[in-house]
C-alpha cells in the first residue's frame, strides 16, 4: 500500500534587502509584512509558521522602525512560528571571502541562539552558484540540511525547468559532498522557491492550480513528502493561506496538505529518502545548462565594489582581528569587530556584492565600505598605538625616530615597506603656525638606516615628500595641530613572525659615497627596457606588453598583459558580447615607457597606451532593453563612433620578490564594453586551479555539452592558475573575480565591465554601471613551475595583500619587549586564514584548510596557554589536544580550527 502523499506549504518571503528599490524603499514593504505576520501569528492558531528567509538581519532591520514589538517577535522565534538564521545576512557564496562566510554563519547563529531559536537549515535560497566545501562548513555547524534554488539541474532560471535526460539529479533531494568527505542533504527548488506562491481559495482556480503544481513537484520529488514554497522576491503575506489549504485538503482527499515549516518537512523527507539518491561533489554552478543564466558575469559588473570589499575583508580579517590579540581590552576588541563584520555584511547579499541594483542601491554601500575602512582603519591605528605606547623604546641616538611593526597576517613575510615618517615636527602651541611651514622647509633631510630588534642594520631608502599638515588627539587633552617634515623611507623588510610586533628605529646615518654606489642595486635597464631581480626578468615591449624569464627554471612567458576590449550589450548580470563581435586590443598599438622608481629594493615602471573602441552600442540595443529582448537574442553592434580610452600601468618589481606587480589605472571614455588583460603561457592544459572558499578548486577550461554560451567565465577569490606539464602561470588579484580560460593556454582577466541597465525582469537603467571615469586594477603575475600545488606558489598569492602595520612612536620607557610572537607553526602545504580573538575574548581561535588530496601534519607552537582544543568554525571546543604546543594531523581538504585558552 503506498504512502499517502503530503504537501508540505511553507509560507516565506525570499527578502532581497535591496535590489531593484533602495533599501529603505524595501524597508516600508518589510514593515508591512512583518506588522501583517504578528497579526496573523496572533489571530490563527492553525498559521504554523512563516520562514524569515534564512537571515536574521529582517529582524535588525524591523526593529529599528518598530523597538517595541522586539518581545512579541521574540515569543515567537521561540516557539518556532517565526523562522530566523542561520544567516546573518543572505550573501553571496563566491565574492565573499572565506571568514566572510564563517562570520555570516557565526553571527547569524549567535542570533538564533540569544533568540532562542532551535534547529537550522542551510538555506541558499537563490545563491548565484554554491561552493564546494558548504557542507563541511554546515556540518561543523551542526546543520546536516542544505536547501538551495541554483546550480544542480533540472532548476533552470525565472522557474524554467529543462526536461532533459541528463539532469545532474534526477531528485530534487540528493547528497551532497566536500571534497573532504562531508555529506549533507540537499533539497533542490527544482520548481524554484514560489512553487506554492499565491494558493488560489476558490475551489475552481484551486483545482487548476494544484493540478499543475502536484504534476511539476511529482516529477522530482523522491519521497511521498512534497515541497511547496507559499512566497517570492518580496512577497506580502497571503492571509487566507489556512483557508486555501482547507479547499485543498477538500479537493484531494488523497493527500494530506498541510501549513509546515522546515524542520517538520526535513524530519517527514529523512524517514523516507531512497537509497539511490544521487551524490553531487564540490561546487555548484550550473555547468549543465545553455549557460546563459548561471549569473557569473555578476563577479564583473561595478568591479569598484568588489575591490573596496576586498579591502575591507583584508582589513577585517588580516588587521584588526589578529591585533585583537595583543590588546588588554579584548571586549572593545570583540564588540568593534562586531559592529564593522556586520555593517561589512550589509554589503554581502547576492543583489548587492554582486553589483546588479539599481544605481541608488550601489552609491549607497561605497557609504558603508567608506565606514567599515575608515573606521576599522582609526581603530586599528588608536589600538596599536596603545600597544606600542607600552612598548621600551629607548635608544642611545636621541635623534633616533622609534617605530613598531606589527604583523598580523598569520605567517612570515618577505617585502619592501614604505611609510611616510615625520623627521620633525612643530606644534601650533609653540610658535605662530603660518610660521612653520617655511621653517620646516630649511630642515635637511638626513639618511637613515634600519636598525632592527636583534640589532642587525638594514638600507633604507629616502624621500623627500614636503612638509604636512597633522594633528593629534592626546587622552587627556585638546586636539594638538601641526606641521611635520616628511620622508617616504622603503626597505627590505623579513620577519618570521606570524602574528605579534617589532620594534624598530629609523637611525640618522652619514654614507659614504663609495658606500652608497657598492651596495646599491639597480633593477631597471633602461638601455634594454628590462627589469630584473633575483627570480625574474621582465622585457617591456613597444606595444605596452611584456614578457617574463623565470631564473628560476628558465621558463619564458610571452606578450604578456595585452589588453582586449569588447562589446558588452548584455546587462548587470550577464556579458553578451555585440553583434559585430569586433574586439580591439594594444597588440599593434605604441606605449611610452617612464621610469617613476629605481632603488636598490625597488624598480617602478609606467607605461601609457590607449585603444580607440566605439564609444557605445548602437541605437539597437537601446531598443532592445526597452523592448524586453533576453540578452541571449540581442543582435545589437557596436557604435561607428569611436573615442580613446587611455591606459597607465605601472609594473613593479621588488628586491627577491617572486611576483610582477601590476597596476592599472583606466580612463575609460566608453560604454557598453568589457576590458580584459591577456596571459597566455603557451602550450596549455586542459584544467586550470582558481581560489575559491577554503578551496583550490580544479577547473575544466571547457565546459559541459548543454553549455550554449560562447563565454565560458568563472569566479575567483585571490588567483586563478594556469600550467602545462613544465610552467605555470598564477595572477592573484584585489577584488578582480572574473576570468577565462581562452584556447586552454591563456588567462583572460576581467578588469573592467560596463553596461547599462541591471535586467532581469523589467526595464531598470543602471547608467552607473556603465563606470565611465577612473578605474584601477591590481594583480600580481607569479612564474613557477608545474602546477600551482606542487610549486606551492599560491602562498605568494595569498600574501600579495597583506603588509605589516608600521607605527611611528616617540623615544619613552616601557615595560614590553621589544618583540612579541604569539605562535608558531609549521605545515608545508596549509594555508592559514584566521588568527582572532574567542567570541568571548578569553582565547584565541586559529584556522587552517589542507587545499591538497594528502594528509598534512600540523605543529603549533604558542608563548603561553593553557589548553589547545580542536574546534569547530563556530568556536564550540571539541577534544583537548594539548597545552602549549601541539602536532595533529590535517586530512585532505580538511578546514581544521584550533581553539587556544589564554
Amino acid at each position: 500500500m503506498n504512502k499517502k502523499k503530503t504537501a508540505h506549504i511553507i509560507s516565506h518571503s525570499h527578502w532581497d534587502r535591496e535590489w531593484y528599490m533602495s533599501l529603505e524603499e524595501h524597508r516600508y514593504y518589510l514593515v508591512k509584512l512583518f506588522d501583517d505576520l504578528l497579526e496573523k501569528l496572533a489571530e490563527d492558531p492553525n498559521f504554523h509558521s512563516f520562514h524569515l528567509d534564512g537571515q536574521t538581519i529582517m529582524v535588525d532591520d524591523y526593529l529599528q522602525v518598530r523597538p517595541n514589538r522586539e518581545e512579541e517577535l521574540k515569543k515567537y522565534i521561540r516557539e518556532g512560528r517565526l523562522i530566523i538564521g542561520p544567516w546573518y545576512i543572505l550573501q553571496d557564496a563566491f565574492l565573499t571571502s572565506s571568514e566572510a562566510n564563517v562570520r555570516n554563519l557565526f553571527y547569524g547563529m549567535k542570533t538564533t541562539k540569544e533568540f532562542g531559536q532551535e534547529g537550522n537549515l542551510g538555506y541558499y535560497p537563490d545563491t548565484f552558484g554554491i561552493y564546494g566545501q558548504a557542507p563541511q562548513l554546515l556540518k561543523q555547524a551542526k546543520i546536516d540540511v542544505a536547501a538551495f534554488g541554483r546550480g544542480v539541474t533540472p532548476t533552470g532560471f525565472n522557474n524554467q525547468v529543462y526536461h532533459s535526460d541528463d539532469y545532474s539529479s534526477p531528485y530534487s533531494e540528493l547528497n551532497w559532498e566536500s571534497p573532504d568527505g562531508s555529506a549533507v542533504v540537499g533539497i533542490l527548488f527544482a520548481n524554484w522557491y514560489s512553487n506554492g506562491n499565491e494558493i488560489p481559495e476558490e475551489e475552481e482556480q484551486a483545482k487548476e492550480f494544484w493540478d499543475k503544481k502536484l504534476t511539476d513537484v511529482e516529477k522530482f520529488a523522491s519521497t511521498a513528502e512534497l515541497l511547496f514554497l507559499n512566497g517570492c522576491d518580496h512577497q506580502p503575506l497571503q492571509k487566507n493561506i489556512t483557508d486555501a489549504i482547507k479547499t485543498a485538503n477538500e479537493l484531494y482527499p488523497d493527500i494530506e496538505f498541510k501549513h509546515s515549516g522546515f524542520q517538520e518537512y526535513v524530519t517527514a523527507l529523512k524517514r523516507e529518502l531512497p537509497k539511490d539518491l544521487q551524490t553531487i561533489r564540490g561546487e555548484l554552478r550550473n555547468q549543465k545548462t545553455d549557460g546563459w543564466s548561471t549569473l557569473v558575469n555578476t563577479a564583473s559588473s561595478r568591479i569598484y565594489l568588489k575591490q573596496a570589499n576586498d579591502r575591507c575583508q583584508t582589513l577585517l580579517e588580516s588587521v584588526l582581528e589578529p591585533l585583537g590579540l595583543m590588546m588588554s581590552d579584548r571586549s572593545l576588541h570583540q564588540d568593534f569587530t562586531e559592529f564593522y563584520w556586520k555593517l561589512l555584511m550589509e554589503n554581502h547579499p547576492h543583489d548587492s556584492i554582486c553589483g546588479c541594483s539599481v544605481d541608488s542601491v550601489h552609491r549607497e554601500m561605497e557609504s558603508r565600505f567608506e565606514k567599515v575602512e575608515k573606521g576599522a582603519l582609526k581603530f586599528i591605528d588608536e589600538q596599536a598605538r596603545e600597544i606600542a605606547s607600552e612598548i621600551d623604546t629607548i635608544h642611545e641616538n636621541e635623534d633616533a625616530i622609534p617605530f613598531v611593526l606589527f604583523q598580523t597576517g598569520g605567517r612570515p613575510t618577505s617585502r619592501v615597506l614604505k611609510k611616510t615618517v615625520a623627521i620633525k615636527k612643530i606644534y601650533f602651541d609653540e610658535m605662530h603656525f603660518q610660521d612653520i611651514p617655511n621653517l620646516l622647509k630649511e630642515e635637511p633631510i638626513p639618511s637613515f638606516h634600519l636598525e632592527r630588534s636583534d640589532h642587525s642594520i638594514v638600507r633604507v631608502n629616502t624621500k623627500d615628500v614636503g612638509v604636512k599638515f597633522g594633528y593629534e588627539l592626546p587622552k587627556d587633552g585638546f586636539r594638538r595641530p601641526y606641521y611635520a617634515r616628511e620622508v617616504e623611507v622603503s626597505f627590505l623588510y623579513k620577519s618570521n613572525i606570524t602574528v605579534g610586533y617589532e620594534r624598530c628605529f629609523l637611525v640618522p646615518t652619514e654614507m659614504k659615497k663609495d658606500e652608497d654606489e657598492s651596495d646599491s642595486l639597480t633593477i631597471w635597464n633602461n638601455d634594454w627596457k628590462k627589469l630584473e631581480n633575483e627570480n625574474m626578468v621582465i622585457s617591456i615591449h613597444e606595444n605596452g606588453s611584456y614578457s617574463l624569464v623565470d631564473k628560476n627554471s628558465g621558463n619564458e612567458y610571452r606578450k604578456l598583459g595585452i589588453l582586449e576590449n569588447t562589446g558588452d550589450i548584455g546587462n548587470e548580470y550577464m556579458f553578451k558580447a555585440s553583434g559585430d563581435m569586433e574586439k580591439v586590443t594594444t597588440e599593434g598599438g605604441q606605449a611610452s615607457i617612464k621610469v617613476i622608481e629605481n632603488n636598490m629594493d625597488v624598480a617602478s615602471i609606467e607605461i601609457k597606451s590607449s585603444l580607440f573602441v566605439p564609444k557605445q552600442a548602437d541605437d539597437t540595443l537601446e531598443a532592445e532593453r526597452e523592448t524586453l529582448i533576453w540578452h541571449p537574442d540581442r543582435r545589437a553592434r557596436r557604435h561607428h563612433e569611436k573615442t580613446e580610452i587611455v591606459f597607465k600601468t605601472i609594473l613593479t618589481l621588488e628586491k627577491e620578490g617572486e611576483g610582477l606587480k601590476v597596476d592599472v589605472t583606466i580612463d575609460n571614455t566608453a560604454k557598453d564594453h568589457r576590458l580584459r588583460v591577456l596571459f597566455p603561457i603557451g602550450e596549455g592544459n586542459s584544467y586550470h586551479y582558481a581560489d575559491s572558499i577554503y578551496e583550490l578548486v580544479k577547473r575544466p577550461n571547457q565546459p559541459e555539452s548543454q553549455w550554449v554560451n560562447p563565454s565560458f567565465d568563472h569566479h575567483m577569490q585571490r588567483f586563478v592558475s594556469l600550467n602545462n606539464l613544465t610552467q605555470g602561470l598564477t595572477v592573484a588579484s584585489k577584488g578582480l573575480h572574473e576570468y577565462e580560460i581562452i584556447d586552454d593556454n591563456t588567462i583572460a582577466l576581467t578588469l573592467l565591465r560596463a553596461v547599462g541597465e541591471m535586467g532581469d525582469w523589467g526595464v531598470f537603467e543602471t547608467p552607473e554601471a556603465q563606470c565611465l571615469g577612473v578605474n584601477k586594477a591590481e594583480f600580481m603575475i607569479i612564474p613557477h613551475e608545474k602546477d600551482i600545488l606542487s610549486s606551492n606558489a599560491y602562498h605568494t598569492a595569498y600574501e600579495f595583500p597583506l603588509m605589516p602595520t608600521m607605527i611611528q612612536v616617540k623615544q619613552k620607557e616601557g615595560a614590553f619587549s621589544p618583540t612579541k610572537e604569539l605562535f608558531t607553526w609549521s605545515g608545508d602545504k596549509l594555508v592559514i586564514t584566521a588568527c582572532k580573538p574567542t567570541g568571548d575574548g578569553k582565547g584565541m581561535v586559529i584556522r587552517w584548510f589542507n587545499p591538497t588530496n594528502s594528509t598534512e601534519t600540523l605543529m603549533v607552537e604558542t608563548t603561553d596557554s593553557k589548553s589547545i582544543y580542536l574546534s569547530t568554525i563556530l568556536e564550540e571546543k571539541r577534544e583537548k589536544i594539548g597545552r602549549k604546543s601541539v602536532e595533529t594531523v590535517v586530512k585532505p581538504y580538511e578546514i581544521l580550527t584550533l581553539l587556544i585558552e589564554d
